[in-house]
């Protein structure tokens, strides 16, 4: 008789398990438990007119949306995430870049299509600060047309853009497209 009355149960059982499982916060949402690594983004207001995407990103560490296409170049913008392995590559030598071309060239990471913790515990682990903005929708990805990670964007001094796609920069490629694209040079 306890064997055939299994029924009754399992529509209260269905629902723990749903009230257990619920998504994780993205895009939309402000809610981290780990502490942002990375500086403001209040450097990065600017009125260039640049051919980068037309799209607005928060920044990582909050406050106001941020117009990608009016941040002034020169500017490397570097598209990552925590989960894509040749991200977690490329990384910490964007931060080598945007340490050593500080004064004469902006470098951005765009976290993108991640969560924010793990997006904020990889940058914390890699020691990564420079300024950075959270797109977990991967709205600049999708238009640039790019479905892999990663993806840098050079801007030159005059808005000019190259879109850079492949396998992880070395020190001396990144410093070469840095020279050819941007127009800085730098010594990684």
């Amino acid at each position: 008789m306890r064997r055939g009355r299994w029924w009754l149960w399992s529509p209260l059982v269905f629902l723990l398990i749903a009230a257990c499982s619920s998504p994780s916060p993205r895009s939309g949402s402000d809610v981290s438990q780990t502490p942002s690594p990375f500086v403001s983004c209040a450097a990065l207001a600017g009125s260039g007119a640049t051919s980068v995407p037309d799209v607005s990103l928060p920044c990582f560490t909050g406050g106001e949306q941020v117009p990608v296409r009016q941040i002034n170049g020169p500017l490397v913008i570097n598209l990552w995430a925590s989960w894509c392995g040749p991200c977690r590559t490329e990384l910490p030598l964007m931060q080598q870049l945007a340490d050593a071309g500080a004064g004469k060239l902006r470098v951005i990471g765009v976290d993108t299509g991640d969560e924010r913790d793990a997006g904020a515990s990889f940058a914390a682990d890699k020691k990564i600060d420079m300024p950075t903005l959270f797109d977990g929708d991967s709205k600049l990805q999708k238009a640039i047309a790019s479905t892999t990670l990663p993806v840098t964007i050079f801007v030159d001094a005059s808005g000019g853009t190259h879109v850079y796609r492949g396998i992880p920069f070395t020190a001396k490629t990144l410093a070469d497209q840095v020279q050819a694209q941007a127009g800085v040079r730098v010594k990684l």
